[in-house]
């Protein structure tokens, strides 16, 4: 599932959100940030970052939120997680191997934030230096850090088109086009002759697609994604 940008979502302000991660890098003397905000409904990572496009292509394109253990430590973590303690994992050394290529470190931190509406995101930034120097520069800006990871993640959940997006179930392309097509009046082996897949495929789909819009039945399925702009109104 490839995670939604929330950079591309404008906030209205002249000030976008990768921009705002860039100002904290400056200030708190890091390399890069990133934000991961978690759709309460399907557990889905969405997310805004500082890195390089070409990093953020690779990431995606390798599917290594799955797998990257500064999202999944935090994720169940209510404390900061320092990164050191995740270098003998597998997935960081499979993450963070490929990372260098791009010129991204091993030394960063990763904040859990928590709402008060059950909304959770986590706050991770980056710094390429020695031992030493990332010791010294963690004990200065963590509490800091904490504050600024707060208030990036409140003002993301005060925004209506951000927490939108970050609450909308991820579904796939097929799924939208087969809710489509129901909500177009079309049965299921009708369906299933026009996409060339099996009407059994065409159930494990809507399936799918009830879990995640939390749905009893199909025609609520069609009904709530067209509430929330998944599909059009036939």
């Amino acid at each position: 599932m490839k995670p939604l940008d929330l950079g591309c979502i404008s906030e209205g302000s002249d000030v976008a959100l990768p921009q705002i991660l860039d100002g904290i890098c400056a200030d708190f003397g890091l390399d890069y940030a990133a934000y991961a905000g978690v759709n309460t409904i399907d557990n889905s990572i969405h997310g805004v970052v500082n890195y390089p496009d070409a990093w953020k292509e690779h990431y995606v394109e390798h599917g290594f939120q799955a797998i990257d253990p500064t999202l999944i430590m935090a994720s169940r973590s209510v404390g900061v997680v320092d990164w050191t303690r995740l270098q003998e994992t597998e997935g960081f050394h499979t993450v963070f191997r490929d990372a260098a290529d791009f010129g991204i470190g091993t030394k960063g931190l990763t904040i859990p934030v928590r709402g008060p509406y059950g909304d959770r995101g986590m706050f991770s930034v980056v710094r390429e230096c020695s031992e030493g120097e990332w010791s010294s520069l963690r004990r200065e800006i963590i509490s800091g850090l904490q504050t600024q990871a707060t208030l990036f993640h409140d003002r993301l959940m005060r925004h209506g088109r951000t927490m939108a997006a970050m609450r909308q179930p991820a579904l796939s392309e097929r799924e939208k086009e087969i809710l489509q097509w129901i909500a177009a009046g079309k049965s299921q082996p009708d369906i299933g002759v026009i996409l060339t897949i099996s009407t059994r495929t065409v159930e494990v789909h809507l399936r799918s697609v009830r879990e995640k819009l939390g749905a009893l039945t199909t025609p609520q399925a069609v009904a709530r994604a067209i509430g929330m702009g998944l599909i059009y109104p036939i």
